[in-house]
């Protein structure tokens, strides 16, 4: 691609308002690199970028271009049913929503879209709600404020596996960015007769959709004075949802960071909008002191992620990793279906590749059985559409480390919102036997083993650091890692397995850049890959022991030795 006819492309173009052209010629020389060395990658969970002018830049423009290469790659009884439209509180979201739709109703589909900012999840659930052919989410999740993303969806509400995101893909690089877009004018949207506006109906049928997955319903209200609970929505999506659901289900004390509390794409009282990053609960944790609350909650912007922090024995606040927050759901869930006698011969739990073995352990405690799966919420809902089309599982729980959950069918992407709501019962459940979720979780190490686990993410922005990402991948694939004593090493990209100096062909998943490395000591385990949404090379770190001391001493270890690798 070249660069510089791509910038004059832009300068040069009659449909590139002045605004634009502005900002282009203020950009510095390798900005301008690397807003318009490529086209912005239309890969498995869309498209994310930086904001601002440009190829290689989330706008109006590459939104556009999406759209349109959507629309194309869609049958004609999808646009008929109509492509359902969420967006989140982040800076130009609401205006790339109206884009994607100018693009979809001049083009002949139907649109869906909300009348104000919405979960994820909520756009899931209202692709099948509404009965319609896709969805498009515009968000960047969790990442910080300089970014945005479009995500779409199938019209089974789950993200697109990999063979229906090459074919938006193939039909976006075909197209020409200006003269190959079709655009409705902006005033003639509302009025648009396949325009549809939507809002609480579907809120309405969200909440209650989510309201049935309560297992033990008497618990919140048996401990409802007790029970307190600090929630911040990092300025995102996630107050009008989660503060209705626990008010629904009779949660009587939920105290709300209300500074957080106002939808703000600058994000401006957090240094990431990111309930990973334990900083970011800062406030939150001030108010839960003077609460005096023993569990605070926060989602991301979109409300797809949740993280939590619990007191400990000392009285002071932990943060739980996604793991260890997906394993203390796992076993709640299973314990309390056995106890109800709703537990099934064939109930499964469905986790990727990077996420914990302790939920392999807690399966195993009640027979339930164990699906892994590649990274990307996606593939969870194309094994529950499995479950629904072939009845041989009873979906129960799935989750990721990276803080997302979904329990229940109601929708096929990761759910903050139904995710609280369990945790909150969660909590009342072992407040019922004088516990907190700190205590609970020190009790599934005792009983299974101290399963300890780290990720850490190498951020390498630029064209140099895709670079840097994709040689370090193939440094580890050839070289392999010196220091590591390996019993195996699985390359999902080459789809093959290694053992003992023999290698077979290993073709369960789709082809993936991730190495998963096992080490001999039965416990220990390693995986890279590049992220998919973000410039970074993401680094898993596992193992298991039945001394936690012990076990934090292997973590360390085998942390050190890959990051000397990774550093030469």
């Amino acid at each position: 691609m070249n660069t510089k006819a791509n910038i004059n492309a832009w300068l040069n173009s009659a449909k590139v308002d002045e605004h634009t052209k502005t900002e282009i010629k203020q950009m510095e020389e390798k900005e301008l690199e690397d807003a318009f060395y490529k086209n912005l990658e239309f890969g498995t969970g869309g498209m994310r970028g930086l904001l601002g002018a440009g190829t290689n830049r989330m706008n109006r423009y590459t939104v556009r271009r999406a759209t349109q290469g959507l629309f194309q790659a869609l049958d004609a009884a999808a646009h008929q049913k109509g492509v359902v439209i969420a967006y989140d509180t982040r800076h130009f979201s609401a205006e790339f929503a109206r884009e994607a739709a100018r693009v979809l109703l001049a083009n002949g589909a139907a649109v869906y879209l909300f009348d104000a900012p919405r979960a994820t999840p909520e756009l899931s659930f209202a692709v099948r709600y509404l009965n319609a052919g896709a969805g498009i989410v515009i968000t960047a999740s969790h990442n910080p404020k300089e970014y945005n993303g479009y995500k779409v969806y199938g019209e089974d509400g789950g993200q697109l596996p990999p063979k229906k995101s090459d074919r938006i893909y193939e039909a976006i690089e075909k197209l020409d960015l200006f003269s190959d877009v079709a655009i409705l004018e902006e005033s003639s949207l509302a009025s648009h007769p396949q325009f549809h506006s939507i809002g609480e109906e579907v809120d309405a049928a969200f909440l209650a959709a989510v309201k049935r997955q309560q297992i033990d319903p008497a618990v919140i209200i048996e401990q409802e004075d007790g029970l307190k609970v600090v929630y911040t929505p990092f300025h995102g999506t996630g107050k009008m949802p989660v503060l209705r659901i626990l008010k629904e289900i009779g949660v009587k004390h939920v105290f709300p960071v209300e500074a957080q509390c106002t939808p703000d794409g600058d994000f401006p009282t957090v240094k990431y909008p990111n309930p990973e990053v334990p900083e970011s609960f800062a406030m939150a944790e001030t108010l839960a002191k003077e609460k005096n609350c023993d569990l605070i909650i926060g989602t991301d912007p979109d409300c797809d992620r949740v993280g939590i922090m619990v007191r400990d024995q000392s009285g002071e606040y932990q943060v739980l990793t996604g793991n260890q927050t997906g394993a203390l759901l796992c076993e709640y869930i299973l314990h309390a279906k056995q106890e109800a006698g709703l537990l099934k011969p064939d109930s499964a739990i469905v986790k990727t590749i990077v996420t914990t073995p302790l939920a392999d352990a807690i399966a195993k405690h009640y027979n339930a059985r164990v699906i892994d799966v590649l990274t990307g919420f996606k593939y969870i809902g194309e094994v529950i559409a499995g479950f629904e089309a072939n009845r041989d599982g009873t979906y129960e729980i799935g989750f990721e480390e990276s803080y997302g959950y979904l329990v229940g069918t109601h929708a096929r992407d990761k759910d903050a919102v139904v995710a609280v709501m369990l945790i909150v019962e969660m909590a009342a459940a072992y407040r019922r036997r004088g516990m907190n979720l700190y205590e609970g979780l020190c009790e599934l190490f005792q009983r299974y083993g101290y399963y300890l686990e780290k990720t850490i993410s190498l951020t390498m922005p630029g064209i140099d650091g895709m670079e840097k990402i994709l040689s370090t991948m193939e440094k580890f694939r050839t070289n392999g890692i010196p220091g590591l004593e390996v019993k195996q090493v699985t390359d999902y990209w080459n789809q093959t397995i290694t053992a003992e100096g023999h290698t077979e062909p290993f073709v369960q998943y789709d082809k993936s850049n991730v190495l998963k490395y096992e080490l001999t000591d039965g416990a220990s385990w390693f995986v890279a890959r590049p992220s998919g949404t973000e410039p970074k090379i993401k680094l898993y770190f596992g193992t298991m022991d039945s001394d936690q001391n012990l076990a934090q001493e292997k973590l360390e270890r085998l942390i050190d030795t890959v990051s000397q690798a990774v550093n030469q």
